[in-house]
Parts: C-alpha cells; structure tokens; sequence
C-alpha cells in the first residue's frame, strides 16, 4: 500500500494526515530527515512559507527534500507548500525547494481577514470544489509542460507538472477529499511505474 507523508514542522499538518486517511492511504507525519525514505509521495502543507523555510533549515531537510524529487516521488504544494516548491517567486531573488516550473506570487489574494471560499471548476473532478484561501499566493506564470488545472477570476489556483501538483487554497480544510484524492492517484500510479520496473 502506498505510505504518504506530510512535512511536520508548521502548519496544517493533521488536516492533511485526515484527509489522506479518509483517501484510505497510510500517512505519516515527517519530521525527522530519515522518515522520507520511506515514503512514496509527500505533502507540503499551507502554513506560514518563511517560517517553514527556517525550519527547512534548520533542521537539515533542505537537500534531503530535493533528493527525494530527484527520484521521481510526487510532492505536492498547498498554499505555503506551493510557494516552497516554486521555481520562482516575485519580488523574491531566488526560490526555496524551485522544483515546481511555476512563477508565484505571495499573499496574491489578500491578508489574513480577506480570507474566502470560492466554488472552482477542476480539471478532473466531475462537481465543483470548494476551494479555502487563507492568504493565498497563485500562480502568475507556468512552464510549458504545467496542466493549469484550476482557475478563480483569472487567476491560476491549481496545477500540475509530471510529479508536482499544487495548489492556492486548502484543500484538507474541507470534507471534500476529492482533491487529495488526485495526489493519491498520482502516487499509486508512481508506485505502480517502480514495481513494473
């Protein structure tokens, strides 16, 4: 069975553990470096981006994150995580992790108080989904090979691209875990590719 992890040092981490079960996918909470080895996918949660960054740091998880993209292991970005994986961001000279060919801006949607919901239209669910933006950044500009998978007045709030997927809003901040449930599919399928090869 596929084992998911969520990065565990800030932000909406047992949201996402709920959502993944409810997915019916063992999930891990990380928070030591080693524990990645383990994994066939991960998520990094929304959260605060620059503090996740310095605990990035600080505890060592920078290169060990980037080694376990290189092997062709979904990640996926929710809010925070989205501007962690971003190849890069506006007004900022480099990006974090710079995995993800998208371009993000931060707080795109407003602070804290200017928090909504929006129902979008997603590519590959049948219904629309509610989508939760808590300071949401979004995606300004997108690789060649980016599947723009969902749009909110213009703007591009979800996409995906080989192995990353990511997105603006909180989708663990829902009932609805039919978003989850797409990087589920992406790492069963990825698991799937290793045990033929």
């Amino acid at each position: 069975m596929a084992k998911v992890g969520v990065l565990g040092l800030q932000g909406a981490v047992i949201e996402h553990v709920r959502s993944i079960e409810a997915c019916g996918v063992e999930a891990v909470v990380v928070k030591k470096v080693e524990e990645l080895a383990d994994l066939d996918g991960l998520i990094l949660p929304g959260g605060e981006s620059t503090t996740m960054r310095k605990l990035i740091d600080k505890y060592g998880f920078m290169k060990p994150l980037k080694e376990f993209a290189s092997k062709g292991k979904p990640m996926f970005g929710t809010c925070a995580g989205l501007i962690l994986i971003a190849k890069d961001l506006v007004d900022y000279p480099e990006p974090h992790l710079g995995l993800f060919d998208v371009t993000v801006e931060r707080n795109s949607f407003g602070r804290q108080r200017e928090s909504f919901e929006a129902d979008l239209s997603i590519q590959g669910l049948d219904e629309p989904f509610v989508g939760v933006f808590i300071r949401a950044p979004h995606i300004v500009k997108a690789g060649e090979n980016v599947e723009i998978l969902a749009k909110h007045e213009g703007r591009i709030v979800a996409a995906r691209e080989g192995q990353f997927l990511g997105c603006s809003f909180h989708p663990e901040l829902t009932e609805d875990h039919r978003f989850t449930e797409l990087f589920i599919e992406m790492v069963k399928k990825s698991v799937e590719i290793k045990v033929e090869i």
